[in-house]
């Protein structure tokens, strides 16, 4: 059993290129031998993490990846995109796909708010002049049409489920408050965090004003629903003034510029095999000989894109909010220490995102429930040292566990 799947929303108002980040970040040229997922919905898609391979380091010629790909020592690991519905202002009240749009976030488990960075589309989604439109106050109303989604939810029975936590003889409310949330994807792990963040404890919350409630919403969805602002059309006229104005207004949410269209412009070029292209890469190499015009259309990708700011920003969007906002890493357990393979000789077949922090009994869960169940000890592959439940994982260990099941 792999680990639990990661789920991230792609989000935006319509105009803003969110459907072409969408398609840019799923496409690919490589098949991969094994479908990643078991369901695929028409608005999911399968999008990539990069890290370098760990059979480079370990010096050896290959691997045999199979949950993933490899393309020149660089290993992508498939996570879950989720193409959700156009945002219109007073979504939260059922307007436009409102509620289409709010379940799908409920299901996340962070966001890629996709914007324009050249401010050509207004409030309402319509395209204006350039520059017309503050992309600072789209990322506020996108912010608080979810904020505002969750605590009308949550608003309705406040009185009576607050009343009953505060009289009741609760051995653990963090609990009680996390099943009372658990329906917008919502753990005790982050009311914890919420309430710790707050400087609060779970007491008296029948006492708490509409205000408060609003307070815990948004410190709660930020820490459940952690967003990164893809500021797309990063090669439009007024966008490089806008990036710097989002990275100031809002100094605890990561920025990427983006340019999904040209994102979208080389993977299909490396499919028709005119150039060679890895997403994430500052630069391609040009394999054939080109017609002027999609000569002229890949230089000015390379100049006003690549050369600016050092990719068209997709794979950076993907590998951020997974590795540094979700805070996951990549591990490789294998059967063969020695090998590192599987019992079909494969090499480092498996690529697996995990929490940081996990342990090794944990990995055994992930892999196989009886695994977990009858744990003995695991070997690091890289030292061939054995390591107990406890060993906390670290970024591109290779791990073998020895079970009694």
């Amino acid at each position: 059993m792999p680990p639990r799947e990661i789920v991230i929303g792609v989000v935006g108002k319509t105009n803003v290129g969110k459907s072409t980040f969408f398609a840019a970040a799923t496409e690919t040229s490589v098949e991969i031998e094994n479908r990643p997922f078991t369901t695929i919905e028409p608005n999911i898609g399968i999008g990539y993490v990069r890290k370098k391979c760990v059979h480079v380091e370990l010096g050896l010629p290959r691997c045999d990846p199979r949950n993933s790909i490899c393309i020149k020592g660089n290993r992508f690991i498939p996570v879950k995109l989720m193409d959700i519905a156009g945002l219109v202002p007073g979504a939260h009240m059922g307007r436009g796909l409102g509620n289409k749009f709010l379940d799908d976030i409920r299901q996340t488990d962070a966001i890629l708010l996709v914007v324009d960075a050249s401010g050509a589309t207004s409030e309402d989604g319509v395209s204006v002049k350039p520059g017309s439109f503050d992309p600072v106050k789209e990322v506020e109303f996108v912010i608080n049409e979810i904020d505002m989604w969750i605590f009308q939810n949550v608003k309705r029975d406040w009185g009576k489920f607050s009343r009953t936590l505060d009289t009741g003889s609760f051995t653990d409310k963090y609990s009680a408050i996390a099943q009372r949330f658990s329906g917008f994807s919502i753990n005790k792990n982050h009311i914890v965090k919420a309430f710790e963040s707050m400087g609060k404890r779970p007491e008296k919350l029948s006492t708490w004003s509409d205000n408060d409630i609003l307070e815990f919403v948004r410190v709660l969805r930020s820490i459940s629903k952690p967003i990164l602002i893809v500021a797309n059309k990063a090669d439009h006229p007024f966008a490089a003034e806008n990036i710097e104005r989002l990275k100031q207004a809002f100094p605890g949410i990561p920025v990427v510029p983006v340019s999904s269209i040209s994102e979208l412009a080389l993977k299909r070029a490396a499919r028709k095999g005119l150039i060679e292209y890895v997403p994430g890469d500052p630069d391609f190499t040009v394999k054939v000989s080109l017609e002027q015009r999609q000569a002229d259309a890949l230089e000015r990708i390379r100049g006003e894109v690549l050369k600016k700011w050092g990719s068209t920003g997709v794979q950076e969007a993907l590998n951020k909010i997974v590795l540094e906002v979700l805070n996951m890493i990549v591990v490789y357990p294998v059967e063969d220490a020695t090998h590192f393979t599987d019992k079909q000789g494969r090499i480092l077949p498996d690529a697996f995102l995990v929490p940081k922090g996990t342990t090794a009994r944990e990995l055994a869960y992930m892999i196989h429930t009886d695994l977990g169940k009858g744990f003995l000890y695991a070997v690091n592959a890289k030292t061939k040292q054995r390591i107990g439940e406890n060993y906390t994982l670290k970024d591109g260990d290779v791990i073998k566990i020895v079970s009694s099941i």
